[in-house]
Order: structure tokens, then sequence, then C-alpha cells
């Protein structure tokens, strides 16, 4: 364990994810290299890259890897609007310090909610929200600025329209400081979470080093169809920042998985780490690669940072290339054997349902918690903190 700054930095043995991820590398350039277009040299050289440095994260990065560092960010105790400002002191620290002991690094992630935390009491009151040009924010545009590096950073927003609840965001950040992405969550985890729905869709930008970035948040990733919107729409990394407690810690690890597997792309999820006076947050950040193996996985230490090398163009190839198992394009292009071109027919009624806006499930009637049930018993609060008749 290297220290730097305070903080410690853990490498993850791929060991622990029960799979040695090298080999599953070494199957499938062996046996597909030249479908790929490389000559016989470039294969031996991808090769001992994905076994020597692809599991384990480097300092470094050659031209093709993108290098991430994900951040098991310590749940932050929140008590009123100053203790935000202690949250983005830290997280531009953290910006500067993992960049200057990984020199190379391209991408930098934070959990959700740690930039102004969970305490539900108050999270929806103006001092606690902040906007896309809020200053908090452009301290994190010159903070990746300043370190030549991306990054991926939560708040909550207040919404468009201050009479209605906030939106729970996630922005992507560029090397040059500008935003290149902003998506407001699409699932809030109800019945706790408050927030309005996401509105802005699942957009895709351009990334560093050939990648195409998506993001979602938290509840997001239970739901494959946002997966698959994402790589539907070309990402080929997807984001995932969550606060989530340990209720759904396996859950986590299964869909982090599954995410990437199903749509032929890699997966890097972090999650809060600690216990906040209520719950317990996991960490346990996870690297998973576009066959749904584990590359990285973390423990559930505030301030481990979970790093990979990522290879973006590897999911570019696979996507064209295989034959076996691309289910992506399968979906839209069904028995293309039996019936040359594929079967293109929509045969999905819960797709059908959805997109006239009738979707039902058989046992709706059923359904007993749809509303705020017992945490807003009252609605969700707005307007200035006053309201909210904290002692003191």
């Amino acid at each position: 364990m290297a220290q730097n700054d305070n903080h410690s930095h853990t490498f993850s043995s791929p060991c622990r994810a029960g799979r040695g991820v090298s080999q599953g590398h070494r199957r499938e350039f062996g046996g597909r290299g030249d479908s790929f277009g490389w000559d016989a040299v470039s294969r031996m050289k991808m090769t001992f890259i994905l076994d020597f440095m692809g599991s384990t994260g480097s300092v470094s990065a050659w031209e093709e890897a993108l290098l991430v560092a994900m951040i098991q960010y310590p749940v932050p105790v929140i008590k009123g609007p100053a203790d935000i400002q202690t949250q983005v002191d830290q997280i531009c620290k953290a910006v500067a310090s993992t960049k200057a002991g990984y020199p190379d690094l391209d991408l930098v992630v934070f959990p959700e909610y740690s930039t102004q935390g969970l305490n539900t009491a108050i999270w929806t009151y103006d001092e606690m929200l902040l906007r896309i040009d809020s200053p908090e924010i452009d301290r994190f545009r010159e903070a990746c600025r300043d370190n030549d590096v991306w990054g991926v950073f939560s708040l909550m927003e207040q919404n468009d329209d201050p009479s209605l609840p906030p939106f729970n965001t996630a922005i992507i950040i560029n090397s040059q400081g500008e935003i290149a992405l902003h998506y407001r969550k699409l699932q809030p985890w109800v019945p706790i979470e408050p927030w309005s729905p996401g509105n802005y869709g699942m957009p895709v930008c351009e990334g560093p080093k050939g990648s195409r970035l998506a993001v979602c948040i938290c509840h997001d990733g239970m739901f494959p169809e946002l997966a698959r919107e994402a790589a539907y729409k070309g990402a080929n990394v997807y984001i995932r920042i969550s606060g989530y407690s340990t209720q759904v810690n396996d859950q986590w690890i299964w869909t982090n998985r599954t995410n990437a597997w199903q749509n032929l792309m890699y997966t890097i999820s972090v999650n809060l780490a600690g216990y906040d006076g209520v719950f317990y947050y996991f960490g346990e950040g996870t690297v998973c690669n576009y066959d749904g193996n584990v590359l990285q996985q973390g423990h559930r230490n505030p301030w481990e940072i979970v790093t990979a090398e990522l290879f973006p163009r590897l999911v570019d190839k696979a996507r064209e290339n295989w034959a076996l198992e691309n289910n992506i394009f399968n979906l839209g292009c069904r028995a293309y054997v039996g019936k040359p071109g594929g079967e293109k027919e929509n045969y999905l009624t819960w797709v059908r349902d959805l997109a006239n806006g009738c979707y039902k499930l058989p046992w709706d009637e059923k359904i007993r918690i749809r509303d705020g049930w017992k945490y807003y018993p009252e609605g969700v609060k707005l307007g200035p903190i006053s309201q909210a008749g904290l002692p003191g």
C-alpha cells in the first residue's frame, strides 16, 4: 500500500473475483486475434499488456489505455450548507492528489452524494442544492483543468422549476474544465429518494483514449434497459456512481457484471464507503470487462482508490467481429441465419406499452407502496431551510 497525501491507494487483486482475468484475455486473443486485424507482433504485445497490466491498474498508461481511478469516498456527514463546502474542498484535493500519484490518469470518478451527502431531513431545501453554474461546480471544473484529467462528479441539482423537487445529477468534466455530459437520474431509489425523474435521457459523450462515456446513478444500474440504452447510443464505458447501503451489496456486483456482458461494454462502478450514523455504505468499486468478468474489485475501505486500465477499442472490435453472443446486435436482428437480414419487427409487449404510455403490470392494482409512504407522508419539502424547523 502506497501513501499519498494521507489517502490509501489500494490495488485489488483480480483473484478476489474468483477468476484468472489474464487467462480470459489470453483465450480471447489467442482465438480471435486475426479477426481484429492485428499481426502476430501486435497480438503478442497486447497479450503481454493484458496479462501484466490490465488486471492491476498502474500509474502509467500507453496511448490506447484508458487509466481510470474510482474514489471510494467516505460518506459525508452533513448538518448544513457549510458542510458542503468541506466536501468540495476534499474532492478537489483528492483530484489533485490522485493525479499526482497516478501521473497518466485519464479519468477520476466520485460516488453519488459525495458532494452534498444524504441528510434526508434537509437535503431538498434550497440551501442544500447546487446548479450547474454554482461556484462549487466551477471549482470541480478548475480541478480537472488544473490537473489535466477528466472527472465524474455528483450533485443534487435545483430543478429548473424551483417549485418542483430537485434532480439527482451527475456531470462529466473534461480535462479542459468543460462540462462534457450532464445527466439527471432516471430512476430515483423510491420510496427513499424524493428526486424528480430525470428528463435528459441517457446522454453519451466522447471521452479520452477512444472511449465513449455514459453515466448512470446508483439505482439506475438495476435497470438493464438503461445500460442497453447507453450501449445502443454507442457507449463503450458505462460509469455507475452510487450511494447504496448494504441492503443491495450482492445485487450491485451482479448488475455491474450483467450490464457489461449483455452490452459488450466496460462498466466502472464506485460506491460511498463508511458509516453515517444510520447506514453502512460498502465501497467495493468494481471494474468489469466487456465479457462480464471482474477485472478489479475494491474492498470496503473509505478512501480506497480502485484503478484499472481499459482498452475501449477492444469493445468496439468485439461488437464488430463477434458472432456468438453479440446480443446487443441480435436483439434487433433476430435469427439472421434462418431469415436473411434478420427479423426486425418489435416482439416485446412491454416495449410497445411503454412507448404508448400504457405500461401496466398484471399485478399493478396489488402494489402497496407507490408514494412517499413513511418517508414523505406530507410530500417533498421545498423552499428555504428555515422551514425545516431544525433545532438551533
